[in-house]
């Protein structure tokens, strides 16, 4: 049973192929991989390895999903075995691009509940007149399950749910509208914090330096760190992670475009939006904001476990620097980016587990959804349980 799905506009194509690429480590894991790695020292690596490594992978892929459509082929294993049928490995090989993709997606949809239950939380004060360490410790609580109730698993499961249904809309009718919806969103919600954290003035609602200061730090090139083996390959891993290569997202969705489609312009374009969101946006909101209000040495510390400390336990205490109605603005904006981010790749790893089912099995899109959720349900129940 052949897949007739196409993308309904070009633009929708390009938008939720940057959705897809476009996750949220764009905003809390490339900001502390350059702070760890030598500020503008690491985009210098990062950029380079986009151009040479990149963009010749988003064009490797994308042209493979096209081949694979053009024979109705819209997974990994079937398009990697319509490339070399006499070969029948390449179809287990490519069995990775539908299991990483659950596995993955499940876990991205219970991240994604915690953006849409601290937008919840910024929006009813509930950080309001809250020390850094009470801040902290909520996080703490809610992640682990305790003195939160039954909150996070009940707005995970909305999230579960709200990706299944949005799947089973179809390509044009869910992902594409949610894409043309949540990617302007997001980058009108990043801009203006961009543009909030860069103009903190030392000295106003708590500050200790302007926001400038840490704007300069990400940007200012520590050549000693670009000659390390280290930094290139950090480099290397951004790249793969923020582009999603290698996952079969990326066939997947290229499976679908229209025979008269420009692949190599749609990947281009797909790929310099993910760059500008993440070099951008990414570089321009997180670090100028916390070290306006910690100062560098403190920020180069927490850096140290990770962006989910800085995104989830210290921006909605900072946030609280700007008064009660500007904080939970700025609580919307953040957590709306990074649900927005979130939804739009999680719904990029459903799809090839839609078109693995529908194509291979002859199955509605009603039956693999349910597949789909069941499986994601067990190993995000697993994941908790654990």
């Amino acid at each position: 049973m052949s897949n007739k799905e196409n993308w309904g506009s070009r633009v929708g194509l390009i938008l939720a192929m940057a959705g897809n690429a476009v996750g949220l480590g764009n905003f809390l894991r490339f900001p502390v991989q350059a702070i760890q790695n030598g500020g503008g020292a690491f985009i210098i690596p990062y950029l380079v390895c986009f151009l040479v490594m990149g963009i010749p992978l988003l064009f490797i892929e994308w042209s493979m999903g096209r081949f694979g459509g053009r024979h109705g082929h819209h997974s990994t294993p079937f398009i990697l075995d319509s490339m070399d049928p006499k070969r029948v490995i390449w179809k287990y090989i490519g069995v990775f691009g539908i299991f990483t993709n659950l596995a993955v997606a499940a876990y991205y949809c219970y991240l994604e509940s915690w953006t849409l239950a601290y937008i919840w939380h910024s929006i009813s004060g509930s950080f309001s007149g809250q020390t850094s360490a009470q801040i902290a410790s909520f996080f703490d609580n809610y992640v682990n399950l305790q003195g939160g109730g039954f909150e996070p698993v009940i707005v995970w499961l909305f999230c579960l749910a709200l990706n299944t249904w949005i799947l089973s809309k179809g390509l044009s009718g869910g992902v594409e509208k949610v894409a043309k919806i949540g990617m302007p969103l997001l980058i009108l919600f990043g801009i203006l914090l961009a543009i909030k954290g860069v103009t903190i003035k030392a000295g106003e609602q708590g500050a200790i330096f302007d926001g400038t200061v840490g704007l300069n730090f990400l940007w200012t090139p520590n050549f000693d760190s670009i000659w390390s083996a280290k930094v290139w390959l950090a480099a290397a891993g951004q790249i793969f992670f923020t582009l999603s290569v290698g996952m079969g997202s990326i066939q997947c969705y290229a499976s679908y475009v229209k025979s008269k489609d420009d692949i190599a312009l749609n990947a281009m374009s797909a790929g310099w939006m993910n760059e500008f969101v993440e070099v951008v946006l990414g570089s321009s909101i997180l670090i100028p904001i916390a070290i306006g209000y910690l100062g560098i040495d403190k920020v180069v510390e927490m850096t140290q476990s990770g962006g989910l400390g800085l995104g989830f336990r210290t921006l909605p205490y900072l946030f609280q620097q700007w008064g009660d109605t500007l904080a939970a603005v700025a609580g919307v904006f953040w957590f709306g980016l990074l649900f927005f981010a979130g939804i739009t790749s999680s719904l990029a790893m459903g799809t090839p587990c839609m078109g693995f089912l529908m194509d291979e099995f002859g199955w509605k899109r009603a039956l693999s959804m349910d597949i789909w959720s069941r499986h994601s349900y067990f190993r995000l129940t697993h994941r908790i349980i654990l």
